[in-house]
């Protein structure tokens, strides 16, 4: 499976979206950048088509409607769809400078709040 920064040395027209061959079950945990500048985060099992309904307007999510155009800045590849959506939820909780230092490749375990309740 993969895990990867995005396109770090490909030109603008070399880029290619990983998307899902039909033989192979893959799930996608992705963040976005809008225009805003504000990061997105989701799962999908067909990330070429998720970021395209993202750039539409119609289909993608409620809060990149209005912020659009969004840029694929970050993905992951998972085996199954409850992986997935964990990774997703995980992501979603980190800080805004945890996020960047994932895009950037570094270590984020820090800013990673704990998973089971009432820890100390």
């Amino acid at each position: 499976c993969c895990t990867a920064p995005l396109w770090r040395r490909r030109s603008r027209a070399t880029r290619r979206l990983p998307s899902s061959d039909p033989g192979r079950n893959v799930n996608y945990t992705y963040i976005l950048r809008c225009a805003d500048g504000t990061l997105y985060t989701g799962w999908t099992n067909d990330l070429s088509k998720r970021v395209a309904a993202h750039n539409s307007g119609t289909a993608g999510a409620k809060y990149t409607r209005s912020r659009r155009p969004v840029t694929l800045v970050y993905y992951e590849c998972h085996e199954d769809r409850r992986e997935a959506m964990r990774r997703e939820y995980r992501i979603k909780r980190m800080t805004r400078a945890g996020k960047l230092q994932l895009i950037a490749g570094g270590p984020c375990a820090s800013s990673m709040p704990s998973e089971g309740k009432n820890e100390k």
